[in-house]
């Protein structure tokens, strides 16, 4: 609907019904375009300290403003040190100094026996905390066990601070890839990887997730749902009354891995990309509200570690380069579907805000909040070219999608970051710190 957007020391003062024009104000008049909440990613890889090389404050944050997110939340990997204590907190926030044109936050880290050091980062303002089920990738990164999560929970009752989980376990992983192995199966096949990602991994996972849940009164957050043999266990736990919430990513939303070439390893991520089947079932769970909201898992890294040239998906570094896309990637998917556009304001902004503890802040059109919105076009049609990637390596595999809906302009309380394909300004990003 017409409506005025009334921006006040960077700050929504109201939001008007109608677009009349304000006497003796200045008047930014967006004509038709659609005026969104600024987007909020809750679940981005920034790499940096330690491993800048692939990614950095300086690039993710412009991807992200290119593509109508202005706040992101890193998290507590892939980064030297790894975020699991307040010294490494405090060099990742001298890192980020005057490089970031969106605004931020960092989820701190669960690993194996670092629940003394919790409370120490719950005190200097993280908005929760991540963990690992099975190995992350990253050796400094230990993933944990149910003795492991316990003791995790013990110190974050009654923070209310959520848990993120990595929510797959090793034994099915283990136990597919011997056979796979024993087979002599052609790794090059992405047949042969998703085969070695059971989705027993991830049920077993969330079943333990959800009765941790229960037991704790705290809340847990399933970290980019695969697959959709799990949503019965999740709605069940929903109708009980259990502290779970969940997410999914756009990837998960877009491809299927009927369509996904062999050898093709820049479409590696874990868990991995299902059958179609899955993803139709996956879409159905975000609009009955199974799925809470739609992130990246933007999880870049140098082309060498893609290994496109033996394309062995057992030797690929798992993560999916998207940071930007986002929005229209799943607006692509929604008008397929026939699913009203303000959707994207819970699913994108909203949500994830909650999550991060920044709702009242970020995410939402409302009088009081930071006035982060994003001028969207939903009409435009375009194919995504490599000048289209503001992220440090232009490894996607969205480069050449066709996607419905398009960022004109990204604003960062009242003022513009991006505008037309140009970054305008300096980045004046800043941390966000739960109080």
């Amino acid at each position: 609907m017409p409506a005025t957007l009334v921006v006040e020391e960077g700050r929504f003062a109201e939001i008007r019904d109608g677009a009349d024009s304000l006497p003796a104000v200045d008047v930014q008049d967006f004509g038709d375009a659609v005026l969104l909440p600024g987007l909020v990613d809750s679940h981005v890889h920034i790499n940096e300290p330690g491993r800048t090389e692939w990614e950095g404050f300086w690039t993710a944050t412009r991807a992200a403003a290119a593509g109508g997110v202005t706040t992101l939340v890193d998290m507590p990997l892939n980064c030297v040190p790894e975020t699991v204590n307040v010294e490494a907190l405090e060099a990742k926030r001298t890192a980020a100094g005057g490089k970031t044109w969106v605004d931020w936050a960092a989820w701190g880290g669960v690993v194996r026996e670092n629940a003394e050091s919790l409370e120490p980062l719950v005190k200097t303002g993280v908005p929760g905390f991540k963990c690992f089920l099975i190995h992350s990738g990253i050796d400094g990164f230990t993933w944990v066990d149910e003795t492991d999560l316990r003791a995790a929970l013990e110190e974050l009752r009654g923070s209310g601070l959520p848990l993120l989980a990595h929510a797959e376990v090793f034994g099915p992983v283990k136990d597919a890839t011997e056979r796979l192995n024993a087979s002599n199966l052609d790794w090059r096949k992405y047949a042969t990887y998703l085969a070695s990602r059971p989705d027993e991994a991830e049920i077993e996972a969330i079943a333990l997730l959800i009765r941790l849940a229960e037991e704790f009164h705290t809340p847990i957050h399933i970290v980019h749902l695969s697959s959709a043999k799990a949503l019965p266990l999740l709605a069940d736990a929903r109708k009980r009354g259990a502290p779970i919430t969940v997410e999914t990513c756009t990837q998960y939303l877009h491809f299927c891995a009927e369509e996904i070439p062999d050898g093709a390893t820049e479409f590696k991520c874990a868990p991995p990309i299902r059958d179609r089947a899955n993803r139709e079932a996956l879409w159905k769970a975000l609009a009955e509200g199974v799925i809470d909201f739609v992130v990246t898992d933007h999880s870049p890294c140098p082309s060498a570690m893609k290994h496109r040239e033996e394309g062995r998906w057992d030797l690929a570094w798992g993560g999916i380069a998207s940071l930007g896309l986002a929005l229209p990637v799943l607006w692509t998917g929604m008008s397929e579907r026939g699913l009203p556009l303000e959707n994207i304001a819970e699913w994108m902004a909203a949500g994830p805000a909650r999550l991060a503890g920044l709702d009242g802040k970020k995410g939402a059109l409302v009088p009081g909040a930071d006035a982060d919105f994003v001028v969207f076009d939903p009409d435009s049609k375009w194919t995504v070219a490599l000048e289209d990637l503001h992220f440090r390596h232009k490894i996607s595999p969205y480069i050449g999608v066709e996607l419905s809906g398009r960022v004109n302009e990204t604003w960062l309380r009242g003022e513009p970051v991006f505008r037309n394909g140009e970054f305008v300004g300096e980045p004046r990003g800043g941390e966000l710190v739960r109080r």
